[in-house]
């Protein structure tokens, strides 16, 4: 897809009711008559994404997208309350059932790709394959390599959110900047989560941001919010047992899997990716020289939209 094209619009939104209060925002675009593919977004708590319909040819796919609980336009936005992988694999199988879908493809980036393996894992049946974008395996090990694996990349954006810390915190910060986004200290949970957003851009390339720069209280609470979500996911290794992703791998033997990961990232390592290939028969694993973790670097782009598009050759259009 060009850069100049603009990016699918939705032809129906709507608000499906998932239980323990919880409310998911949907949307669906692309071809009501095409190959169905659920589009799980990453952080957790990130939130969906008009641009990640590029992922897909929109005349021949029904683009299926949703806020996962607690985040983007789902409702109540930052709750952690009965907030698990396990209810958000749940969810998934409640928006195909509700939509009537019998079979679909699953594409998930970062914590989309870890929520994609184990829902198909969970439910095989129902999954024409998976295209996994940046494999993370949600283990604490992987969560402390991101906090403080790499500060030599950029002392100055790491500093960011070390010098936040009490002085014996900041050899290992995860579990002190965790425990403050569970927390109610709103104030400092706002700069904290401002920090590690930073570093977030800091550690896939970007220049270390202006943190001085005054913003909306709304900006900072929908961050706050967000960040507050993806520390209760962290905190509890993503809800899943360790060595989880070995264990799904053993359900999904005889599923066509296209694992795609940028050489160079820093927030997931390509590592896990390479691992699990192992572990897949029909996997095929393409990695993307030269690109970190966003997908919206053209070479990435490219190589998730090519992904996709053998999808549609294997499946005859078949949904």
């Amino acid at each position: 897809m060009s850069d100049h094209t603009p990016d699918p619009q939705s032809w129906r939104d709507f608000s499906l009711d998932v239980g323990d209060g919880h409310r998911l925002h949907v949307e669906q675009s692309g071809h009501p008559d095409g190959l169905p593919v659920v589009c799980l977004h990453g952080g957790p708590a990130s939130g969906m994404s008009v641009a990640h319909r590029r992922f897909f040819d929109p005349e021949r796919y029904h683009i299926i997208q949703f806020d996962q609980r607690g985040c983007g336009r789902s409702l109540p936005r930052g709750e952690t309350r009965h907030n698990t992988t396990e209810k958000l694999i749940s969810d998934i199988e409640t928006l195909r059932a509700h939509l009537g879908i019998d079979r679909w493809l699953v594409l998930g980036g970062s914590w989309g790709a870890t929520l994609g393996l184990a829902y198909a894992a969970a439910h095989p049946a129902v999954c024409l394959g998976l295209v996994l974008r940046g494999f993370f395996t949600g283990s604490p090990m992987a969560v402390a390599e991101f906090f403080d694996g790499h500060r030599e990349l950029s002392p100055a954006g790491h500093d960011l959110l070390a010098t936040l810390a009490p002085a014996d915190a900041r050899a290992q910060l995860s579990p002190w900047v965790l425990k403050v986004m569970q927390g109610d200290d709103v104030d400092l949970q706002s700069r904290v989560a401002r920090a590690w957003q930073a570093w977030e851009v800091v550690m896939d390339g970007g220049p270390v941001p202006d943190l001085s720069v005054a913003e909306h209280d709304e900006t900072q609470m929908a961050r706050i919010d967000k960040y507050r979500v993806q520390a209760h996911y962290l905190a509890h290794a993503c809800f899943l047992a360790p060595g989880w992703w070995q264990d799904a791998a053993g359900y999904l033997t005889d599923m066509p899997v296209a694992l795609i990961h940028g050489v160079d990232d820093r927030i997931c390592p390509i590592e896990s990716s390479r691992a699990l290939h192992c572990l897949l028969p029909r996997s095929t694993m393409t990695e993307v020289s030269g690109c970190r973790h966003n997908p919206f670097e053209p070479e990435m782009l490219t190589a998730v939209r090519a992904a996709t598009d053998r999808f549609l050759v294997s499946s005859n259009g078949e949904g």
